[in-house]
C-alpha cells in the first residue's frame, strides 16, 4: 500500500456509507457504551497495575516473574490477534466473535476463583509451587480471549460509529465506567482486602470471581448491537508467516502508521512497570493498612481513566486523536517521576500520597485506545483488523524485555528503572509532532 493510498483510505473512513448503520448509530452508541462499563467494573477487580501483581507476589514474590505479567498480557492482546484478524475480516457478523470472547473471558476468571477457593489459602499462607505455573497458564488464556476481544471491539466500532463519534463513546463509557467502578471498589474491594483472613482464598475468590461473573454479563450485553452482516470474504489460509509479512508491509509502506507506531512502542514502555508500582509503594506501608491503600490506588487509576477519557475524547472528535495522543503520551512521561516523588525522601510522608502516581496511570489505557481510534482513520473499514491487529503487534514488539526490567529491579532497584523508562516515554512525546492528522487532506 503506498502513502497516497493510505491518505485516500483514510479519508473514506469518517462516514459509513449504509444508511441502516445511520440509523442505528445511537442506539449502537448506547449499547457500546453499556459494554465498556460493564468490561470496565469487571477489569477493576483484577486491575494489572495493582491486584493481579499482588496475588503474584502471595504465590511467588520475585521482580523476574513478575516481569512475565506484562509479556503475557501484551503478546496475548497483540500477537494473537494478529493471526486471527483476516479470519475476524471474513466473519459475517462481528458482533458474535465479541460475545464469544467476552464469554470466555469470564470463565477464565470463574475458574481461577474456582481454584483458589479448592486451595482454600488465606492470603498469607503461601500457595503450592505449582500455583505460579497455574496461575500463569490461565493468564496466559485470558489475555489471548481478550485480544481477539479488543480486536473485534474496535473493528466493530470502526464498522458502525463515525470517527467524530468515537470519541463521545470513549468519553461516555469513561466517565460512567469509572463511577461505577469506584463505587464497587469502595463498597465491596475495601472490605475484600482488609479482612482477607476472614474470607475464603482470603479475598481472592470473591474478587477473581466477581471480574468472571462480570465478563459474562458484559457477553450478554452485545446481544442487542444492531449489525448489518457483512459480505463473506473469500475462505483463504493465511499462515503465521503471512500474517507477518502483512504486518512488515503495513508498516514499511504507510508511513503515517510507522511514525505512530514509533511513537506507540516508546509509549507502552510504561507498561513495563505496572507490576511493580504496587510493589514499590507497599514497600513503605505499614501491612495492616496494605488493603486500604490497594483499594485507594484502584480507585485512584479508575476514577483518572473516566476523567481522562473524558477529556480526551473531547479533543479527539474536535481536534482529531493526533492532538489526544501527544497530550497524552507527554502526561504519562510523568507518571515514574511522580511514583519516585512520592517514595522519595523530599516529600515528608509522600507514600501516603501513593495515590497519585496511579492518577497517571489511568492514563495508559486511554491512550492505548486513542491509538486505535488513530489507526481506524488509517484506512478503509475492511482493512481495519489488518491495521488494529498490526498496531497491537506493535505495542507487543518492546516486552520481550520485560523480564530483564523485572529482573533489573531486583538488582539495582526501582529508581534507575523507573527514571529510564521515563526518558523512552519522552522521546515518544516528542517524536508525535512527527505524526500525521489523518483528518487534513494531507499527512
Amino acid at each position: 500500500m503506498s502513502d497516497s493510498q493510505s491518505s485516500a483510505e483514510g479519508s473514506s473512513t469518517d462516514q459509513p456509507r449504509d444508511p441502516q448503520v445511520l440509523a442505528d448509530e445511537p442506539r449502537n452508541l448506547i449499547v457500546l457504551a453499556l459494554f465498556n462499563v460493564t468490561l470496565r467494573f469487571s477489569w477493576i477487580f483484577k486491575t494489572e497495575s495493582v491486584l493481579i501483581p499482588r496475588f503474584m507476589d502471595v504465590i511467588d514474590g520475585s521482580g523476574f516473574v513478575r516481569g512475565f505479567l506484562p509479556v503475557f498480557n501484551r503478546f496475548g492482546q497483540s500477537v494473537v490477534p494478529l493471526f486471527l484478524a483476516d479470519r475476524l475480516r471474513r466473519a459475517p457478523l462481528k458482533r458474535r466473535v465479541l460475545q464469544a470472547t467476552s464469554t470466555l473471558m469470564g470463565v477464565c476468571f470463574l475458574s481461577l476463583a474456582g481454584l483458589w477457593y479448592w486451595l482454600g489459602e488465606p492470603v498469607d499462607g503461601g500457595a503450592p509451587a505449582w500455583m505460579p505455573i497455574a496461575f500463569l497458564t490461565i493468564y496466559v488464556i485470558f489475555f489471548f480471549v481478550s485480544g481477539m476481544n479488543q480486536l473485534a471491539l474496535g473493528t466493530i466500532q470502526g464498522k458502525l460509529i463515525r470517527a467524530n463519534r468515537r470519541g463521545r463513546l470513549l468519553a461516555v463509557s469513561g466517565v460512567t465506567g469509572s463511577v461505577v467502578s469506584i463505587t464497587l471498589a469502595w463498597f465491596l474491594l475495601q472490605r475484600w482486602l482488609e479482612h482477607p483472613l476472614q474470607l475464603p482464598g482470603g479475598g481472592y475468590v470473591l474478587i477473581f470471581g466477581f471480574a468472571g461473573a462480570g465478563f459474562v454479563l458484559a457477553s450478554l450485553l452485545t446481544l442487542p448491537v444492531r449489525e448489518p452482516a457483512d459480505n463473506e470474504c473469500p475462505s483463504t489460509a493465511r499462515s503465521a508467516k503471512h500474517a507477518v509479512t502483512d504486518a512488515w508491509q503495513i508498516v514499511r509502506h504507510d508511513h503515517v502508521f510507522r511514525r505512530a507506531a514509533t511513537v506507540a512502542m516508546l509509549f507502552i514502555t510504561v507498561q513495563f512497570l505496572f507490576p511493580h508500582f504496587q510493589a514499590f509503594g507497599r514497600s513503605r506501608i505499614p501491612e495492616a493498612d496494605e488493603g486500604f491503600h490497594l483499594m485507594l490506588w484502584v480507585i485512584a487509576q479508575n476514577g483518572a481513566v473516566g476523567v481522562f477519557s473524558w477529556v480526551s475524547g473531547i479533543i479527539a472528535d474536535r481536534y482529531g486523536n493526533r492532538l489526544a495522543i501527544r497530550i497524552q503520551v507527554f502526561l504519562c512521561t510523568l507518571t515514574p517521576l511522580m511514583a519516585l516523588l512520592l517514595i522519595s525522601d523530599f516529600i515528608y510522608e509522600g507514600h501516603k500520597c501513593f495515590w497519585l502516581a496511579f492518577i497517571f496511570l489511568g492514563l495508559v489505557p486511554v491512550t492505548m485506545k486513542t491509538f486505535i481510534n488513530y489507526t481506524l482513520e488509517l484506512t478503509d473499514a475492511a482493512n481495519h483488523p489488518r491495521y488494529v491487529s498490526t498496531m497491537g503487534l506493535c505495542f507487543a514488539v518492546p516486552f520481550i524485555l520485560s523480564p530483564l526490567v523485572g529482573k533489573l529491579i531486583d538488582i539495582v532497584g526501582f529508581e534507575p528503572i523507573f527514571l529510564a523508562i521515563s526518558g523512552l516515554i519522552g522521546i515518544g512525546a516528542l517524536l508525535t509532532f512527527r505524526m500525521s492528522e489523518p483528518r487534513h487532506s494531507q499527512p
